[in-house]
């Protein structure tokens, strides 16, 4: 195939995955996906994309140069061995680029499944906001076989080589999420404390005198509206442990992180997505209703 590829399948059109699905289309590509049994919101989306549905995965690798994996964590490993199986039956053999937030562990995995199908395999994390929604989406790619991948740089995103060693780039972003989303965790964990405690009010009047810059990230930042994305983060958190561990780093504190996304995952806010979450719910209005559900119990898919 040509390094630079003229069809590109994004799996599963997202959040994310619309809007690199949008800017690759802007940027001359076509741009396909198979939305079999896929939600209505998917469908939206791709629709919002521009991203064209071609039925089924058969069709898919058929007519695809490359194949984005975009989809939460617990689905990576499925989504390799169903387009694997997909390759083989069809005898076409698409890059596969897995774009998901895993450990390096679990992306090893999936290279095998698509090695085993005899098509070359790019390790990638995307770092930033969604392409249209801020500036300075990347991907961080490695691999041996990353070229096609690369000239994809500058198409509504930057696209950075981390080397040939498939696992770097996954490292990379389970690193950059430890920081961004473990420290949303780390302040609503402490919130929720202070909330039970009968402490909300004092400690925020002691955050504005002694953390200004850190209250004002907190009450202004992503703190009140995370439940909407907390399920499929339950999943990353898992990851990013697991590649903490992998190194000899302790990973009990995002063992922690998704304990406390697992907490969001049970409140009302929960239902909503980022298209119409409720952008006027402050964060004294959140965190009474966070800690009222640490006590719940049920069953929540990583």
């Amino acid at each position: 195939m040509p390094h630079d590829p003229s069809t590109i399948a994004i799996l599963m059109p997202g959040d994310m995955g619309h809007a690199v699905g949008r800017a690759l289309g802007e940027h001359g590509h076509r741009v396909i996906t198979c939305l079999a049994g896929r939600s209505d919101r998917s469908r939206q989306l791709a629709a919002a994309g521009n991203i064209e549905d071609v039925g089924d995965l058969g069709r898919l690798v058929r007519e695809a140069d490359m194949v984005l994996s975009i989809l939460p964590p617990a689905s990576a490993i499925k989504l390799a061995t169903d387009v694997a199986n997909a390759m083989t039956a069809a005898a076409a053999r698409p890059v596969y680029v897995d774009c998901n937030a895993i450990a390096p562990e679990t992306v090893s995995v999936a290279a095998g499944i698509i090695g085993a199908a005899g098509a070359a395999f790019i390790d990638a994390g995307i770092i930033g906001l969604a392409p249209g929604k801020g500036t300075g989406t990347r991907f961080y790619i490695s691999g041996p076989d990353a070229a096609p991948m690369l000239a994809l740089d500058g198409h509504g995103f930057e696209v950075i080589g981390l080397g040939d060693q498939i696992g770097q780039a996954s490292a990379m972003k389970m690193c950059y999420a430890a920081l961004t989303k473990g420290t949303w965790t780390l302040q609503t964990a402490l919130l929720m404390a202070a909330e039970r405690h009968g402490l909300y009010d004092a400690l925020i009047e002691e955050f504005a005198f002694s953390q200004s810059a850190t209250l004002n990230a907190m009450q202004n930042g992503r703190l009140a509206r995370i439940p909407a994305d907390a399920a499929r983060w339950v999943g990353e958190m898992k990851e990013i442990a697991k590649t903490f561990r992998a190194v000899g780093v302790p990973g009990d504190f995002h063992d922690g992180a998704a304990e406390v996304f697992r907490t969001l995952a049970r409140t009302p806010f929960a239902t909503e997505t980022r298209e119409n979450w409720d952008e006027s719910r402050t964060l004294a209005d959140a965190i009474p209703v966070y800690a009222a559900h640490l006590d719940d119990t049920g069953e929540e898919q990583d």
